[in-house]
């Protein structure tokens, strides 16, 4: 009597993901940019360049946000600000609550300040305007991975203004060089008595300067004085 072989289950399909594993010490840079071209462009040259692999460019940060989801982490997102849905900037933060350890460069034509700042205050790691040479993109990459913070010549000179702009004006309170000396003695904690031979001046003059340092402080004390003086870097 023949023997029936017994039924095996159908072999079963493996489900390889479209991202393949980084290997050690290549960095993985994705790129997310709605212009075909360019990030098609970029990623060749980043797959050209030792070191370095671009496993996805995507032209949206819903499609890069998916991939995240799917458990995929990139080193650096090459990341435009001008997307279809979801913008760069806006993208940018839930990017990082799935990836902390990623890091964000922006490579996009918005060189206004409101873009610039938002997009650093955000957690962007640097800042280029395109058209960005390929040299000049991958020399950007280097300097995040050595924990720079890249960005265009123009986007630095932005940060610097802006820096300045919110910087506090220091008051001028018409103190004189003698009086900004002994206000500096002051914090320093030094008597009027030691003053007074820190300067080789009387105590007398030294009393002078600080009942004048007062009045034009608007403080009645020392430690009013001296509060002021720190509080405001007037030393």
């Amino acid at each position: 009597m023949a023997m029936t072989p017994p039924t095996l289950p159908p072999p079963q399909r493996r489900v390889e993901s479209s991202l393949a594993p980084p290997q050690p010490d290549v960095l993985t840079i994705w790129i997310v940019e709605d212009n075909d071209l360019l990030r098609e462009s970029i990623a060749h040259v980043l797959n050209q360049t030792p070191g370095l692999c671009c496993p996805l460019d995507v032209a949206t940060c819903e499609t890069a946000l998916a991939a995240l989801d799917d458990g995929a982490v990139p080193e650096i997102i090459l990341l435009d600000i001008g997307l279809p849905g979801m913008s760069g900037i806006d993208g940018i933060a839930p990017i990082h609550a799935r990836s902390p350890s990623t890091q964000v460069l922006m490579l996009t034509v918005h060189e206004d300040r409101d873009n610039v700042f938002e997009a650093l205050c955000a957690g962007a790691s640097g800042y280029l305007l395109k058209p960005a040479s390929p040299a000049r993109i991958v020399e950007a990459i280097e300097d995040i991975r050595r924990g720079g913070s890249p960005m265009s010549a123009q986007i630095a000179r932005k940060v610097l203004d802006m820096f300045t702009r919110l910087a506090v004006p220091q008051k001028d309170y018409g103190l004189s060089q003698r009086e900004r000396e002994v206000l500096h003695l002051l914090v320093d904690g030094l008597t009027q008595k030691r003053i007074a031979e820190h300067l080789f001046l009387s105590e007398h003059t030294i009393n002078t300067h600080i009942r004048n340092i007062y009045a034009k402080l608007h403080v009645h004390s020392r430690s009013g004085a001296v509060a002021k003086a720190l509080r405001e870097r007037l030393i």
